[in-house]
C-alpha cells in the first residue's frame, strides 16, 4: 500500500514538472511584443537614450543620477534600470517601476544632483 502511494505521488510530481517545463519553454519561445511602446517611442517628441547630451556636464549628471539610483536601498531591479536621459541639464526619466514611492524616490535622486535644471518624470508604474 505504501509503495503504491509513493508510485502515485512520484508520477504526479513528474507530470507536474513536465508541464511547468513546457510552460517555461513556451514562454521563452514566445516573441516579445513591444509594438505599442515602439510606436510611442518613434515620435520625435519622446526622449530615448539616443537623445542623451554629449557634453561633459550632461554625462556627469547622468552618471551621478545612475549612481544614486543603483545605490538606493529598497528599489526594484526595474527601478534601478530606468532610462536616464540628460540634455542641457534637463533630465528625462523613463521606464517601469513598481510603485509610486519608487517613482518619487528616483525623481528626488535626480532633482538633488548638482546642475539639474528640471526633471521630466515619465516613469510608469508597472502592472503586477
Amino acid at each position: 500500500m505504501k509503495r503504491a502511494i509513493f508510485v502515485i505521488l512520484g508520477a504526479l510530481a513528474i507530470s507536474g514538472c513536465d508541464s511547468k517545463a513546457e510552460d517555461r519553454k513556451e514562454a521563452a519561445n514566445a516573441p516579445a511584443d513591444n509594438t505599442k511602446k515602439n510606436e510611442r517611442d518613434s515620435d520625435s517628441a519622446t526622449k530615448t537614450p539616443l537623445d542623451q547630451g554629449g557634453s561633459e556636464a550632461d554625462r556627469t549628471m547622468t552618471a551621478e543620477i545612475r549612481k544614486g539610483v543603483v545605490g538606493a536601498d529598497g528599489l526594484s531591479m526595474n527601478a534601478k534600470n530606468v532610462k536616464i536621459i540628460t540634455k542641457d541639464g534637463l533630465v528625462t526619466l523613463r521606464g517601469p517601476v513598481k510603485s509610486e514611492d519608487e517613482k518619487n524616490k528616483i525623481a528626488s535622486i535626480a532633482t538633488d544632483v548638482a546642475g539639474v535644471k528640471r526633471v521630466d518624470n515619465q516613469l510608469e508604474i508597472a502592472a503586477n
